[in-house]
């Protein structure tokens, strides 16, 4: 059975031409978050492309490489990132409605704006609403879901190469068992978001545990 995608062409006319802002990163244990801000026009879309849009994690690796390029040369898109460092000193939330704030505002165009989930930045509250799962609701925060994945994804993997023990090639800095393990028997890297301690205090208290 096909799987169901929630943007369907024959319902272009009903999605408006706002900006969609959606981040990627903000529960990773290491590296940064990414934000992505998009706008389009759903009728404008070349066909066959407004059905294929979901919420990121709905997809796999390969369909997002594919609508990557797809997204970027029928969109104006715009990225800003914050790095674990600010993560650290600003806390999670604050630097990533930061981020969207950049994003948006490098976008250049006047929308309104539509993000994914309960916060509208201060620097957005004149023209930003928040959409609760918007990536299923606002085609434009389905494609910058989209387009931080793919980014920071690719970042990652980059990263990856330089601290081989975390597997972020294949995790992203999410907080699978492998990269726990890494983290208790390696330590950080200057990546991880050391603000997240008591998280790591638990696991290597669970380690300790498992030694004795």
């Amino acid at each position: 059975m096909p799987i169901q995608r929630p943007f369907a062409c024959k319902r272009a006319s009903l999605f408006e031409a706002v900006i969609g802002c959606d981040e990627v990163g903000r529960g990773a244990l290491c590296g940064p978050v990414v934000v992505a801000a998009v706008w389009f026009e759903p009728g404008a879309l070349p066909r066959g492309v407004l059905a294929r849009l979901d919420d990121s994690k709905r997809l796999d690796i390969t369909e997002r490489e594919a609508l990557y390029p797809l997204i970027a040369k029928v969109s104006r898109v715009r990225f800003a990132a914050r790095s674990a460092r600010y993560i650290d000193v600003y806390n999670i939330r604050n630097a990533t409605l930061q981020a969207m704030t950049q994003a948006v505002t490098r976008l250049e165009v006047d929308a309104p704006v539509r993000i994914d989930g309960i916060d509208v930045p201060h620097g957005l509250k004149e023209r930003g609403q928040a959409v609760v799962k918007g990536d299923g609701k606002v085609p434009q925060i389905a494609a910058a879901s989209i387009m931080a994945k793919v980014l920071r994804d690719r970042l990652m993997a980059r990263l990856g190469q330089r601290h081989v023990h975390y597997r972020w090639e294949s995790n992203a800095g999410y907080g699978t068992r492998a990269h726990r393990e890494a983290i208790v028997a390696h330590g950080h890297t200057p990546h991880h978001r050391k603000s997240f301690g008591d998280l790591f205090a638990t696991m290597l208290g669970e380690a300790e545990e498992e030694l004795a």
